[in-house]
């Protein structure tokens, strides 16, 4: 059967196919971490204003219960990844630079690691207001990388009417294998997130969509949901970004959702699997986030797998116990069409980091040539999925002219999937120009309004 014609209906218009290295990861069953000696939770490991500390220096806390919580609506608070001792509150370095405030938490070697803090709900009487409520206080984000607050996307504006909910299964990055494990381990904790949010939500229809290099987590599935008519499994075209939400809503729905707006604008509301199995998981017990599955791939990594690491683990830890080559050369975290690379390892494991590749070097699968002048080839217009033109970009960049990517070439629309820099014949390092023109129409516009 000629899966690609089966499922050719469901896609979207332009993207890449860069290989998808899964094979060294996708067959091994989740692996429990053990616990570093110190770990290392940041107050904002999400999209928002940062948690505000309920533990003091000098504290014991038991894994699971909570040391901060939310500063407001668009905040989660925090849980003890651990059972032990908080040595400081002070500043540490994150992966995207900046230091954050974070807790230093001492690990009592001679604990069990029993989870001890928990507040059961009755998951089959909640209200949906009480479920939204209950993700909030289980500190859960977005898993997949945006690390969005779960509980401000199960409210979305009053005007927009979601009628459909979109379990988002792609995981089209290269490398990364820890949805797809979730899939095959977790079906129940999914299938249950999956009613919890439809629940919260309003809606009765609910679309898992996968890529069709997933076949067996599309039968698994099924398998569980022969007597919920309500939630329904979809294959689509394994291409990158599918995985991307307004690609993903185009490939099951056939809805676009208009540039500057949300999912919810076409009646859609969009969560990663990761996500809704942890709701699933976590829910009924009252608990928060303290660990997440984390795929570790990659030619310089001895041990590839996905582990279930304890939020807050440093990743040299990690990458010690997963053993690296002595051609290990780049650390990127997250996948590498969209993740980045990192120049130190004490940076801690977050909410939002589902994977770490190790690349050796010289790798054969990155590009190592210098950058050379862009020669109008158009195939970064043609690989663009929001259908941009990044040549153009590229070009007002380099001469400054950053307002007008923003107001006549729509570069807010661009989430930098990496498409236009992958296909690029002269190595032009595109989104990176298009983040730091973000960043300065952002500092500019703030400077503005102050």
């Amino acid at each position: 059967m000629n899966l690609g014609a089966l499922f050719s209906a469901h896609t979207f218009a332009h993207g890449v196919h860069p290989a998808d290295y899964k094979a060294l990861t996708c067959h091994l069953p989740i692996r429990r971490l053990p616990f570093a000696s110190t770990l290392i939770v940041p107050l904002s490991q999400h999209a928002g204003k940062a948690s505000i500390p309920l533990v003091q220096p000098g504290q014991e806390v038991v894994r699971g219960q909570p040391i901060a919580q939310a500063d407001g609506f668009m905040s989660v608070p925090q849980h003890a990844p651990a059972t032990g001792r908080i040595k400081s509150i002070e500043l540490m370095p994150s992966a995207r630079g900046p230091k954050i405030p974070s807790f230093i938490l001492h690990v009592y070697e001679a604990s069990t690691q029993q989870e001890l803090y928990e507040y059961r709900h009755d998951i089959k009487t909640m209200s949906g207001d009480a479920i939204i409520q209950a993700v909030q206080d289980a500190g859960m984000v977005g898993l997949g990388g945006a690390a969005f607050p779960t509980h401000v996307k199960m409210k979305p504006p009053a005007e927009h009417h979601v009628d459909v909910l979109v379990a988002n299964g792609c995981e089209c990055e290269p490398y990364l294998t820890c949805d797809h494990r979730v899939m095959l381990e977790q079906p129940r904790n999914l299938i249950q997130g999956i009613r919890l949010v439809q629940r919260a939500l309003g809606v009765e229809r609910a679309i898992i969509g996968i890529e069709d290099n997933k076949m067996d987590a599309v039968h698994t599935l099924q398998q569980h949901l022969q007597d919920a008519a309500a939630i329904s499994v979809q294959a689509v075209q394994t291409k990158y970004p599918q995985g991307a939400e307004k690609m993903l809503i185009k490939s099951l729905l056939n809805r676009e959702v208009p540039p500057g707006s949300f999912p919810s604008a076409v009646g859609v509301s969009v969560f990663n699997v990761g996500t809704l199995a942890q709701i699933g998981e976590l829910l009924p017990h009252g608990r928060g986030v303290i660990e997440r599955v984390v795929t570790v791939s990659g030619a310089g990594v001895n041990k590839p797998g996905n582990y279930l690491v304890p939020v807050g683990t440093p990743v040299e830890f990690l990458l010690e116990f997963a053993g690296i080559t002595d051609k290990a050369n780049e650390v990127i975290l997250g996948g590498p069409m969209m993740g980045m690379s990192v120049s130190a390892l004490d940076v801690p494991v977050t909410k939002a980091m589902s994977g770490m590749v190790v690349l050796e070097k010289p790798a054969a699968d990155t590009k190592h040539a210098k950058v050379l002048p862009c020669i109008r080839c158009g195939y970064c217009i043609n690989a663009c999925p929001m259908h941009l033109n990044p040549s153009m970009l590229g070009m007002l960049a380099n001469s400054g002219d950053y307002e007008t990517m923003q107001q006549d070439y729509h570069l807010n629309d661009c989430f930098e999937c990496g498409s236009c820099s992958y296909v690029c014949p002269s190595n032009i390092p595109l989104v990176q120009y298009f983040r730091i023109a973000k960043s300065i129409n952002r500092e500019r516009a703030q400077q503005g309004n102050g």
